[in-house]
């Protein structure tokens, strides 16, 4: 089955909603119709930037998809601080980050994480479950364990038509942000066992279907390495997507 790339930009705590615009803008100029044939591009700002991208990408018609970078599991309720996902939606929200290594290391279960994935699919969003090892259990041996079980727990009770349109992005821990990164190979052999993994919880077409990412450190540099391996469904890239003109390059790895 083909399936289609997606390159996600997550900013973190990065960027005012004037600054998001103009980072917004220079990434649609650089990319054109052939680019996004080709890769779907989604931008993932601070909830201040929200509306400011969607209005920008709605009223020039950008081939650009939005996305958040969180979401409380509870619809509505005195939750101060947080954004529930009728909330997203309501701004056109099509993708929302669900158990970031940031979130987990901040305190998130595996039980939090789950709710969040459903609260995004109830609302007809679709959510990008994040899994991935640290360090030390990577050289424990415990990398594909680890990743199995996250994403078990992430998909616990989601109904198979729900499943698949969820995106998988595998983050080993040890390369977000440290400038190291899984080699092609080993990044190739993780995406695979996600993938073999949807298929004992669901199906082989669900399987088929699932677009799974690699994040950690991707950059202009390494992108065309690590996203042409016959696993890996695209990119959700940190520091890089800042940058309007290395992000543009990643989301071009298609042209080289």
């Amino acid at each position: 089955m083909s399936r289609k790339p997606l390159v996600a930009g997550n900013w973190k705590m990065h960027l005012d909603h004037l600054e998001a615009i103009a980072l917004v803008q220079r990434v649609s100029y650089h990319l054109d119709t052939r680019d996004l044939d080709a890769v779907e591009v989604a931008m993932f700002p601070p909830f201040t930037a929200l509306r400011s991208v969607q209005t920008l990408v709605e009223g020039d018609r950008m081939r650009l998809a939005v996305g958040a970078q969180d979401v409380h599991p509870e619809d509505a309720g005195a939750h101060t601080g947080e954004v529930s996902a009728p909330m997203l939606a309501r701004l056109k929200v099509r993708y929302v980050l669900c158990g970031h290594s940031e979130r987990r290391a901040a305190g998130e279960t595996d039980e939090l994480v789950n709710a969040k994935v459903s609260a995004v699919l109830r609302h007809a969003m679709a959510p990008v479950l994040c899994v991935g090892e640290t360090l030390e259990q990577r050289d424990a041996g415990q990398a594909a364990q680890v990743v199995v079980t996250q994403l078990r727990a992430g998909l616990a009770g989601v109904a198979p038509q729900a499943a698949a349109e969820t995106v998988v992005a595998y983050e080993p821990v040890w390369a977000i942000g440290t400038g190291r990164t899984a080699t092609p190979e080993d990044a190739d052999e993780m995406c695979a066992r996600v993938r073999a993994t949807i298929a004992e919880l669901y199906d082989a077409d669900v399987a088929d279907g699932l677009r799974v990412l690699y994040g950690g450190s991707v950059k202009a540099g390494n992108a065309t390495a690590l996203l042409t391996q016959p696993e890996i469904d695209g990119a959700l890239v940190g520091g890089a997507s800042l940058d309007a003109e290395d992000f543009s390059v990643i989301c071009r790895f298609h042209r080289r």
